[in-house]
C-alpha cells in the first residue's frame, strides 16, 4: 500500500510540474508562431498545451487508482491508470490529425513563412525543457511502475522531437517554401507513432494478457517448496488491476486425499504466494484422473 502511495505522489509531482511548464511554453511558442506566421510553431504550441491536459489525466487517473475496493468495484480502481493512458493516446491522435489537415491546406495554397531569431530561441528552449520533462517522467514511470506516467513521458518526448524538427526546418526555411508545412506533417507522424505505442502497451493489460514464463516459474517453485506431492499446476490466468494482481490456476491432488488436507495445502500455497509476490491467488482443486480410472 505504501508503494502505491509513493507511486501516486510521483504522479502528482510529475503531473503538476508538467502542467505549469507546458502552459508557460505554450504562451511562449504561440507568441513566436503568431510573430512569424509559422503553422508548425503554432501547431507545436498546441501540442505543448495538450501535454497539460494529458498530465491532468495522469493526476486524475493516479488519484482514482488508489481508491479502495467498493461494492461496484471489488478489485479496486487500479485500471484507472490504463484508461488514463488510452485517453492520452486519443488526444495525441486527434492533435496529429488536425496538424495534417492544416499542413495539407498550406501545401495547396503554397503559403510561405519567414523565420527570425525569435523562432530559433523559443524552439531551442522548448527542445531542452521538454526533453528534461521527458527524462523525469520516464524515471518516475520506472520508479512507480506507472503506465500513464510512461505515456505522459512519451508525450513530452514527442513534443521535444517535434520542436527539434522545427528547429532544423527553420535553418532550411529560406531554401524551400514548403518547409513549414512539411515540418507540420513530420510532427503529425511523430504524434501518430507515440499514440500507437501507448495504445499497444495499454490494450494488452486492459484486454487481459497471459502470465509471463518468469511468473509461472516462480509460482511453481513456491508450490514445490510448500508440498512434497506433485500437484501439477496448470491453467494459469492473471488479472491485473493496476498494482493489484489476481492469479487463478489449478492444482491436481491425489484422488484419495481428504478435502480437508487438500484445502490446507491450497491455503498454504495461496498464503506463500501472497507473502512472496504480493499476488492474490485463487486455486481450483481437482482430483487426479488416474485414481478414478484405477
Amino acid at each position: 500500500m505504501q508503494a502505491r502511495k509513493d507511486s501516486v505522489k510521483l504522479s502528482y509531482i510529475e503531473g503538476w510540474m508538467a502542467i505549469v511548464v507546458n502552459i508557460l511554453l505554450f504562451i511562449l511558442k504561440y507568441w513566436a508562431g503568431i510573430m512569424t506566421g509559422s503553422l508548425a510553431i503554432v501547431a507545436d504550441a498546441w501540442h505543448t498545451l495538450s501535454d497539460s491536459f494529458t498530465s491532468l489525466v495522469v493526476i486524475l487517473g493516479a488519484r482514482a487508482s488508489v481508491k479502495p475496493p467498493d461494492k461496484e468495484h471489488p478489485f479496486g480502481h487500479g485500471r484507472s491508470e490504463l484508461i488514463a493512458s488510452v485517453v492520452i493516446a486519443v488526444i495525441l491522435a486527434v492533435v496529429a490529425l488536425d496538424f495534417v489537415i492544416d499542413a495539407v491546406r498550406r501545401f495547396s495554397s503554397k503559403e510561405t513563412v519567414s523565420y527570425g531569431p525569435v523562432a530559433v530561441w523559443v524552439t531551442g528552449v522548448s527542445v531542452v525543457v521538454k526533453e528534461m520533462l521527458a527524462w523525469f517522467a520516464f524515471w518516475a514511470a520506472r520508479k512507480a511502475s506507472s503506465p500513464s506516467l510512461k505515456a505522459d513521458a512519451w508525450h513530452h518526448r514527442s513534443d521535444a522531437l517535434s520542436s527539434l524538427v522545427i528547429l532544423a526546418g527553420i535553418i532550411w526555411g529560406s531554401y524551400f517554401w514548403w518547409i513549414d508545412s512539411f515540418m507540420a506533417l513530420v510532427v503529425s507522424g511523430m504524434l501518430f507513432y507515440a499514440s500507437y505505442r501507448i495504445f499497444k502497451e495499454t490494450f494488452d493489460p486492459l484486454i487481459g494478457d497471459a502470465p509471463c514464463a518468469e511468473l509461472t516459474s516462480s509460482i511453481k517453485k513456491i508450490i514445490t517448496e510448500t508440498s512434497n506431492i506433485a500437484l501439477s499446476p496448470h491453467h494459469f490466468h492473471v488479472h491485473k488491476y493496476g498494482a493489484h494482481m489476481e492469479l487463478t490456476f489449478h492444482l491436481t491432488f491425489p484422488g484419495d486425499m481428504s478435502l480437508h488436507d487438500a484445502h490446507s495445502i491450497t491455503t498454504d500455497v495461496e498464503k506463500k504466494i501472497k507473502d512472496q509476490t504480493g499476488i492474490h491467488a485463487t486455486i481450483h482443486m481437482e482430483p487426479d484422473d488416474k485414481f478414478w480410472k484405477s
